[in-house]
C-alpha cells in the first residue's frame, strides 16, 4: 500500500510539474511584446508590442524614403528631389518575418523563435537606378553640358592646313553614383527627424565625354602639308566638255584615303553621274571622236593619275587613250572607259591623303596633302620610240568615173610611246624606272574609188563592240 501511494505521489507531482512548464512555455511563447534589447537599425523596439512596431514601422520606412536629396551638379543649378524619386526604397523584410514568427506557428515554434530572436536587425535598401536615370537623361545632360565637338581640320584657299581642337562635354559618371548614392543614404532611423528637415547633399560625380574625333587623333592622319600639284588647260573646250571635268573634279574633291586604300575612278563617276549629271561632249568609240554623253572626264583621271605618279604612289590600274589627248604629252594620260577601263592607285605614303580637285577657268588643277618628304621628288619623261604611219581602206563608190578614187576621211599617225620616272633625292637621280609602253593606234585613211568591175574585193571592216572611252555610256 505504501509502494502505490508512493508512486501516486510521484505522478502527481510529475503532472504539477509539466503543468507548471506547460503553463510558463504557454506564457513566454504568448507575449506580444518584442524582446527586450532588440533594436532594428538604432531604433529600440525592445517591450513594444508587435502591432504597435509594425503600425511605426511602415511610417519610418516612408519617411526614411521622403528624405530629402540636394544634388550639387557642376556648373549647373542644384536639383533637389526626394531619396524614392532617384528609386532608392527601404525594407526591413527580414525583420517582419521574424516578427511573424513570433505571432504564428505551433506554442514550440513560437517559444523558438521568440528565444531565438535576434537583438540587432538591420534595413534592406534597393536601388532601381533606371529610375534615377530618368531624371539625370540624355537630353538634361545634353541641355545642361552640351554636346562634345569634334575637331575640324580645313584646307584654306592659299593651301594652308588649319586645325580646330575638339570641345568635350560632360556625363554622368552612373558606376560612381550609385556608389555615392548608397554611401550617402541613411541605413539607421537615428536622427530621422534631423534629415528630414536638413536633406542630404551630395555631388554628381562626372565624367569627360570625348568627341569621335579628336585634334590628336586628326593630327595623327599626317595631313601635315600640299605634297603635290598638277594642272592640265582645258583649252578651247566647249561648253558641255567644261561642265563635265567639273562635275568629275568635284565627286573627287575631298576625297580622303588612309594608308594603302585604294583609290577608285569608277566611284568617283558614279558619284558624279548621280550628284550632277553628264552632258553631250566627244567621246572616244573605238579609236574615233564621235559626240556622246560624259566627254572630258578623263582629263581629271589623266590630271590626277600625274600627281599621283610625282609623289611616287602605285599604280593600280592606268591605260592610255587610244588616241593622243592635247592637254597632256603622250604617255603621261589615263583614260576611262566605263566597264571596262578604270583608273585606280593606293596610299603607299604611309599616312593618310586628301584630295582636292577645281576647275578654275580654264584650268584643271588638283592637290594632294598629306605627308611626303621635302628633298623627294619625281619627273616623268615620255619619248615616241616608233611612228605608226596610217594605212589606207577602200569602200567601192560607183558614182566616181570608173578607175577615179577620192579621199573621205584624212588618216591619222599612231604612235608608240614609252614612258620612265626619276626620283630624286636632295636634287640627285637615284633610281629611274619604266612606267608603261603605250600604243596610239594609227587611224586608217578613208579612201572611195569605183574600180569598174576590178575583180579585187574590198574586205568590210568586222564590227567591234563599241568601247566608249572619256565619257560614259548612254543608258
Amino acid at each position: 500500500m505504501k509502494k502505490i501511494h508512493a508512486a501516486l505521489i510521484v505522478v502527481i507531482a510529475l503532472v504539477l510539474i509539466g503543468s507548471c512548464i506547460y503553463g510558463g512555455l504557454h506564457l513566454y511563447g504568448s507575449k506580444t511584446t518584442l524582446p527586450k534589447g532588440t533594436t532594428l537599425a538604432g531604433w529600440q523596439v525592445g517591450g513594444m508590442t508587435l502591432t504597435e512596431v509594425r503600425s511605426q514601422l511602415d511610417k519610418r520606412l516612408h519617411a526614411l524614403e521622403t528624405v530629402p536629396l540636394v544634388l550639387k551638379v557642376e556648373g549647373n543649378a542644384d536639383l533637389s528631389l526626394t531619396l524614392n524619386k532617384t528609386g532608392l526604397s527601404y525594407e526591413a523584410f527580414a525583420f517582419q518575418q521574424g516578427l511573424k514568427e513570433l505571432a504564428e506557428g505551433t506554442l514550440w515554434e513560437r517559444v523558438k523563435a521568440r528565444y531565438n530572436f535576434p537583438k540587432l536587425w538591420k534595413l534592406e535598401t534597393h536601388l532601381e537606378i533606371a529610375q534615377f536615370q530618368k531624371i539625370l537623361s540624355p537630353s538634361w545632360e545634353k541641355e545642361s553640358f552640351g554636346e562634345p565637338v569634334d575637331a575640324t581640320r580645313r584646307i584654306t584657299g592659299d593651301d594652308r592646313i588649319v586645325y580646330t581642337s575638339e570641345k568635350t562635354s560632360l556625363e554622368v559618371d552612373w558606376t560612381a553614383l550609385e556608389t555615392s548614392l548608397g554611401a550617402a543614404a541613411p541605413t539607421s532611423f537615428n536622427h530621422l527627424n534631423a534629415l528630414l528637415e536638413k536633406g542630404i547633399t551630395m555631388q554628381v560625380p562626372l565624367l569627360i565625354l570625348q568627341p569621335d574625333i579628336t585634334l590628336k587623333k586628326l593630327k595623327e592622319q599626317g595631313i601635315e602639308r600640299k605634297v603635290m600639284q598638277f594642272s592640265t588647260s582645258l583649252g578651247a573646250s566647249g561648253p558641255g566638255r567644261s561642265y563635265n571635268v567639273e562635275a568629275a573634279a568635284k565627286a573627287v574633291d575631298g576625297t580622303i584615303l588612309p594608308p594603302g586604300a585604294v583609290f577608285d575612278y569608277g566611284k568617283a563617276i558614279e558619284k558624279a553621274k548621280v550628284n550632277y549629271g553628264f552632258r553631250e561632249a566627244p567621246v572616244i568609240v573605238n579609236g574615233k571622236l564621235q559626240a556622246g554623253v560624259g566627254g572630258g572626264i578623263c582629263q581629271v583621271s589623266s590630271t590626277l593619275y600625274n600627281a599621283a605618279l610625282r609623289i611616287g604612289l602605285e599604280i593600280v590600274e592606268r591605260r592610255n587613250h587610244s588616241l593622243p589627248v592635247n592637254y597632256l604629252p603622250k604617255g603621261q594620260d589615263a583614260t576611262f572607259a566605263e566597264g571596262y577601263i578604270n583608273f585606280r592607285f593606293r596610299n603607299t605614303t604611309g599616312k593618310y591623303l586628301i584630295i582636292k580637285a577645281a576647275v578654275q577657268g580654264k584650268s584643271l588643277t588638283i592637290k594632294l596633302f598629306g605627308t611626303f618628304p621635302q628633298n623627294v621628288t619625281y619627273k616623268v619623261h615620255s619619248k615616241t620610240v616608233e611612228v605608226l604611219p596610217p594605212v589606207d581602206k577602200y569602200v567601192n563608190d560607183s558614182s566616181l568615173p570608173r578607175g577615179s578614187s577620192r579621199v573621205i576621211q584624212n588618216g591619222k599617225t599612231g604612235y608608240i610611246v614609252e614612258t620612265y620616272i626619276t626620283k630624286y633625292v636632295d636634287g640627285k637621280s637615284t633610281e629611274v624606272n619604266k612606267l608603261s609602253r603605250d600604243v596610239y593606234y594609227a587611224q586608217k585613211r578613208l579612201i572611195a574609188i569605183n574600180r569598174g568591175g576590178v575583180s579585187k574585193s574590198i574586205i568590210p571592216d568586222v564590227p567591234r563592240k563599241q568601247l566608249v572611252e572619256d565619257g560614259v555610256r548612254s543608258e
